[in-house]
């Protein structure tokens, strides 16, 4: 992180990424200066309001992070940046959207955490986006324009106001990472987590942190009382949510849908809750050691799509044993009628036998309120995803192109990722697809 003193002083004249953070209630103008070579703006955690007419001077900026500031609305002058693609207000006042607001130019659009109740129809303009982020806002409807972003892959429209989601939604063709929890869909249904054990924080030690993501902190914890109707051995893992209001939803969502979930061999296990109005969090037995994320996130620049280790390979026969496993889970997940919403090889554990550990429930959505034929659309977005996982590792088993293996893997991959949704297989075809060449 750099310094106002610091870029004033002239210091900084041709960097390509600069963050400040220092409770600005003005843009400084010192900015300017770097109009040549800036690419990265990340303003987040500031009182900014508006941006000067000028801010279009920045030629070569790409990415915009305005997150925890104090906007009101998305300035007009956003849209004259000919190099922006990637733009956050997350954590703002926004209450509107105007039309023509955005760079036609936009792949990454983060929105959560405002008030916005609509969306203008311009949004169909963004024949780019590819990621869109608009949880925790007050939408009611989505524009039908958008169903010309033929190129979006995720979206996230968890803890809104929607009454109803729009067919031509389950029908992008490019859509693998869909989750809608928390909305006022017109089928209500009965929360499950009332059936799972509850604990309280005095009844375990936690102990060191072992991962963060969205939506909470995972810690390894001992139990210090446990309840006579737990299972388990004396370490357990436990995930302590954030807030009220995650990118990916809320919390209690996340709580129901792992509940309804049920038990598969390659879930991981969770075996009790946390419900006060101090602290919300999941109890989860604890993953042996040996375990290990199969990716890293996505990054800027991937945008959709994980990223991994230069070093990491895997051989065709690992790869099929890990997407059998997975396609397994999402068979067992679609028939409890739960959608996961975010299947990606950085949510994946797996060992050095390829033995796979599957989690994070955070986009996950309870499909019983939908309607049927949405139901079944949603198993052929997620099978997308799937042949995106498939997609992704593919590349990792080196010079094996030409085995039959390769070959069959390469062909449900195409299948999966076809963007007629409903010539896509199903879980459970898919599940047999791969036996054969397991």
């Amino acid at each position: 992180m750099q310094t106002l003193a610091q870029l004033n002083s002239g210091k900084y004249s041709d960097i390509t990424h600069l963050t400040l953070s220092e409770n600005l209630t003005e843009f400084p103008q010192k900015i300017f200066s770097l109009a040549n070579s800036l690419e990265v703006l990340d303003l987040a955690n500031n009182k900014l309001t508006a941006l000067p007419c000028e801010f279009s001077s920045m030629k070569k900026l790409k990415i915009l992070f305005l997150t925890n500031n104090n906007f009101k609305s998305i300035p007009e002058v956003l849209a004259a940046c000919p190099q922006l693609e990637m733009i956050s207000f997350k954590g703002n006042q926004l209450s509107r959207v105007d039309e023509d607001v955005l760079p036609t130019g936009t792949r990454w659009l983060i929105l959560t955490d405002n008030k916005i109740s609509a969306l203008p129809h311009s949004v169909g303009k963004l024949s780019r986006l590819q990621k869109l982020a608009l949880a925790g806002n007050q939408l009611q409807q989505l524009p039908d324009s958008m169903q010309n972003c033929k190129n979006l892959e995720l979206i996230r429209l968890s803890a809104n106001q929607l009454v109803t989601l729009p067919d031509w939604l389950f029908q992008l063709p490019k859509l693998a990472w869909l989750a809608f929890s928390g909305n006022k869909l017109t089928r209500s249904v009965q929360p499950v987590i009332d059936q799972m054990t509850s604990v309280s924080q005095q009844d375990f030690q936690l102990k060191q942190k072992l991962g963060e993501g969205a939506s909470g902190i995972i810690h390894q914890a001992t139990w210090l009382t446990k309840p006579i109707t737990i299972d388990s051995d004396d370490d357990i893992a436990v995930k302590i949510f954030k807030g009220e209001i995650t990118s990916d939803g809320y919390p209690i969502d996340e709580l129901n849908n792992c509940l309804q979930a049920g038990e598969h061999k390659n879930l991981i296990k969770v075996i009790a809750k946390i419900m006060s109005k101090e602290q919300l969090a999941l109890i989860m037995e604890l993953i042996p050691q040996r375990f290990y994320n199969l990716g890293l996130p996505p990054s800027l620049t991937s945008c959709t799509r994980d990223t991994f280790p230069k070093s990491a390979t895997l051989t065709t026969s690992q790869i099929i044993k890990i997407v059998l496993s997975m396609a397994d889970t999402l068979r067992h997940l679609h028939e409890n009628k739960v959608s996961h919403g975010d299947i990606y090889a950085h949510n994946t554990m797996v060992d050095e036998n390829a033995n796979m550990l599957f989690g994070d429930f955070g986009a996950a959505s309870n499909l019983k309120v939908l309607p049927a034929t949405q139901q079944k659309a949603m198993q052929a977005i997620e099978v997308r995803a799937l042949g995106c996982l498939l997609d992704d590792l593919l590349p990792l088993s080196l010079h094996l192109e030409n085995t039959a293996q390769y070959q069959a893997l390469l062909i449900i991959k195409e299948r999966c990722m076809q963007a007629d949704t409903f010539k896509r297989p199903t879980f459970i075809a898919i599940v047999e697809q791969l036996k054969v060449h397991v």
